[in-house]
């Protein structure tokens, strides 16, 4: 791991998203709660939450930080027929929340895959980035529009 122990803490904040691509029928069946394993954008926002606190523990020598807030949103788009989700990380610490957003949104995306297979095996992630980072030495980060 890289040694943070004589970088000062900062407030840090990450925003990561990426979108799931499906058939329109998925689509629908996901915004009118009718899938057979429950509310597939409740249960996925959870399991983002869950992923982005669990982060260090898969992926080697990324460091175990407190996380201050964790936010996971979905924006359905019918007319593109996918759902887009955000993921928001924040701490305060010697060291980035970039890969606890990455794999907030990583996950909740499988979640949604996951719950939606049995009808839709062809549902593709795509687009997966971090769009922003704040705080610590290099300062911000912005993906241009």
């Amino acid at each position: 791991m890289v040694d943070v122990a004589s970088k000062p803490p900062t407030h840090r904040i990450a925003v990561a998203q990426g979108s799931i691509v499906m058939n329109p029928a998925t689509l629908a069946i996901i915004l009118q709660g009718t899938a057979k394993k429950g509310d597939v954008l409740g249960i996925a926002r959870i399991a983002g939450i869950m992923a982005a606190k669990k982060t260090p523990e898969l992926i080697p020598l990324c460091h175990p930080l407190a996380l201050t807030r964790v936010t996971v949103d979905f924006q359905p788009d019918t007319a593109n027929a996918c759902v887009t989700c955000s993921a928001t990380v924040e701490t305060v610490g010697p060291t980035g929340v970039e890969m606890e957003a990455l794999t907030a949104v990583q996950v909740a995306l499988l979640t949604i895959y996951d719950m939606c297979k049995a009808v839709d095996r062809g549902m593709t992630i795509t687009n997966v980035k971090v769009l922003e980072k704040h705080g610590g030495k290099s300062g911000s980060f912005t993906v241009a529009p």
